[in-house]
C-alpha cells in the first residue's frame, strides 16, 4: 500500500494558479499515478501525477498530465467529467467509511461526491463547488476531443467547507486513506490508471478498501 507524507503550509494561497509555484517552493515531489489495473483490456499509461499540501482551512491539489488526446466537454459543474481528460482524489478519514470523491477535467470543472459507496453518491451544490479555487493550464473553455500529444495541468485549492457534509480531519498527526485516478472514458483511448493499485476484475474507482494512506505532517 502507498503511503505518503503531505507537508503542512502555513495558509491557503488566495488564487489556484500560486499552487505551483508554492509547492515547488517547498520542495513538494510529483507522485506518479501509474498503476495499470486492467492491462489486457486498458493497457495505455499516460503520463500523470500528482502533489498536494494541507493546512487546517483546506487542501492544496496540482495534477499534471501528457497524453495523445485531450477532451474537455464538460464545462459546468456536476457534469460527466470522468468521461473527459480527468484526474481524481477520493478521500476519506482512516477510521470511516464515507469518503468524498473529488473529479476534474482538464480545464477545472469538478464533480464532487460523498457517501459509502458507488451507489449512495450525494453530488456537492453548485455553491459549495464555486468555493473551490481552480487553474487549468488549457484554459476553463470546453472542447472536443483534440488527436495529439498534449501536456496539462490543474491546481486546486480546497477549502475545508467542502468537507462540510462528513467533516476531514485536516490536523497534524491525522492519518487519511485516499487513492488519485486519471482517467479519459470516452476519449479516443480509454484508460483508468490509480495511485494505488485496485485488485479488482473490472474498472471500479469507488473501492476505498485499496485507498493508500496519507500522513498530515
Amino acid at each position: 500500500m502507498n503511503r505518503l507524507h503531505v507537508t503542512r503550509i502555513a495558509s491557503l494561497p488566495s488564487t489556484a494558479a500560486e499552487v505551483p509555484t508554492l509547492l515547488d517552493s517547498l520542495n513538494v515531489a510529483f507522485q506518479p499515478i501509474a498503476s495499470v489495473n486492467w492491462p489486457a483490456e486498458y493497457p495505455y499509461c499516460p503520463e500523470a501525477a500528482f502533489r498536494m499540501a494541507w493546512c487546517c482551512d483546506g487542501l492544496v491539489l496540482h495534477c499534471r498530465v501528457t497524453e495523445q488526446s485531450v477532451r474537455a466537454r464538460y464545462g459546468e459543474d456536476n457534469g460527466n467529467v470522468w468521461t473527459d481528460s480527468c484526474v481524481e482524489c477520493f478521500v476519506r478519514n482512516a477510521d470511516d467509511d464515507t469518503y468524498y470523491n473529488i473529479e476534474c477535467n482538464c480545464i477545472g470543472t469538478l464533480l464532487v461526491g460523498v457517501g459509502t459507496g458507488r451507489h449512495d453518491r450525494r453530488r456537492m451544490s453548485a455553491d459549495v463547488l464555486a468555493g473551490v479555487k481552480r487553474w487549468a493550464s488549457l484554459g476553463d473553455v470546453a472542447f472536443d476531443e483534440r488527436i495529439g500529444v498534449t501536456s496539462w495541468e490543474v491546481a486546486l485549492v480546497i477549502p475545508v467547507s467542502l468537507f462540510g457534509e462528513h467533516p476531514i480531519a485536516l490536523e497534524a498527526g491525522a492519518v487519511l486513506c485516499a487513492n488519485f485516478y486519471k482517467c479519459g472514458d470516452e476519449l479516443a483511448v480509454p484508460h483508468f490508471l490509480s495511485w494505488n493499485p485496485i485488485e479488482v476484475a473490472t474498472p471500479d474507482f469507488h473501492r476505498p478498501e485499496f485507498f493508500g494512506t496519507l500522513l498530515l505532517d
